[in-house]
């Protein structure tokens, strides 16, 4: 599959660099990290949560865990885990669980923990599940656009 169009396109349109680091298929953030020689705190994964004011796409270290306790504390807002369907079609040219942190690029409002703001450089999912970019955090900082920056996860 490679990286995901939507993904492609936006990144293009941004003008950033950024590489393409093939990895073994892998079907776990952990694992990906394990396979790909990556640490596992600047490898991004993403949890998408809703509620009645649509979605949110959470963004944290594969190190880490999310507290939604943290995120409605932050958001002010009743966040639960969205459905593999509702996730299915926010994200439909990416495999399941291989989600890019660029909510922009989909339309959707992004948190980030502020634990990745702490990493020299990001790894994150290209859409599939045998495909990582990496990118400076300068770089990944621009992605992020206006994201909101907290504290809402913790150690596994």
């Amino acid at each position: 599959m490679g990286i995901a169009i939507t993904l492609q396109k936006y990144l293009g349109q941004q003008n950033l660099q950024f590489d393409l680091i093939p990895h073994r298929r892998t079907e776990t953030a952990l694992r990906t990290a394990s396979v790909s020689h990556v640490p596992k705190d600047r490898l991004a994964k993403c949890v998408v949560l809703a509620d009645d004011a649509g979605y949110i796409l959470a963004v944290l270290p594969a190190s880490r865990q999310i507290h939604l306790a943290g995120v409605q504390g932050m958001l002010g807002r009743n966040m639960h885990f969205a459905a593999e369907k509702e996730i299915g079609s926010l994200f439909a040219d990416c495999a399941p669980g291989a989600i890019p942190p660029v909510g922009r690029a989909y339309g959707l409002d992004v948190i980030v923990d502020a634990s990745i703001d702490e990493q020299p450089d990001v790894y994150f999912e290209a859409g599939d599940h045998e495909t990582l970019i990496h990118m400076s955090r300068e770089r990944f900082a621009q992605i992020s656009g206006s994201a909101k920056h907290g504290q809402f996860s913790a150690s596994q």
